[in-house]
């Protein structure tokens, strides 16, 4: 067998790089079918997204002209294992899942908190942290809580957009 010749670590980075740009091409492409028609303040729904495109595909082409001078140098070695925990995987992508499941039946904000307590017990668990302990899911489900209500209230009391709630008052 020929053995293969050893992968720079300027590979990874310019590949990493490259998909940047193209992701901040792809999102370059999506806003072309957002109507530019200005709104409030001279801006149209099409700003953002463009902005966002625009921003990414630069860090993209920082990050590959960074890989190819030399790669990033002064880089501490990674902490951490050296493979993913799966399981942590799986933690983030159930809150996720039933963030998306449970929004419009639940409310934004139990959603929320309970996308949150998922994630952050996969993290911590990851992590070798304690998780499943009655007092440390009361703190991450309070903490959960503490974030999405205030986001929830200024997007649907300031802001006047309509987010999915538990009761119709608006306030929960």
């Amino acid at each position: 067998m020929a053995e293969s010749a050893p992968v720079s670590p300027r590979t990874p980075q310019t590949i990493v790089g490259t998909g940047i740009v193209l992701v901040g091409l792809a999102l370059g492409v999506g806003a072309l079918s957002i109507p530019s028609a200005a709104g409030y303040g001279g801006v149209g729904p099409n700003f953002l997204p463009w902005l966002v495109a625009g921003v990414l595909a630069l860090c993209g082409v920082l990050i590959v002209r960074e890989a190819l001078t030399g790669g990033f140098r002064n880089m501490e070695p990674p902490s951490g294992a050296h493979a993913a925990w799966w399981p942590g995987l799986v933690w983030v992508t159930a809150g996720m899942l039933a963030n998306a499941a449970l929004i419009t039946t639940i409310g934004f904000i139990l959603s929320c908190a309970l996308c949150y307590l998922l994630a952050v017990q996969g993290l911590r668990r990851a992590g070798g942290q304690a998780a499943g302990s009655p007092r440390i899911l009361a703190i991450d489900v309070g903490s959960g809580i503490a974030i999405a209500a205030p986001v929830y209230w200024m997007f649907t009391q300031l802001l006047a957009i309509n987010l999915p709630g538990l009761t119709g008052t608006g306030w929960i």
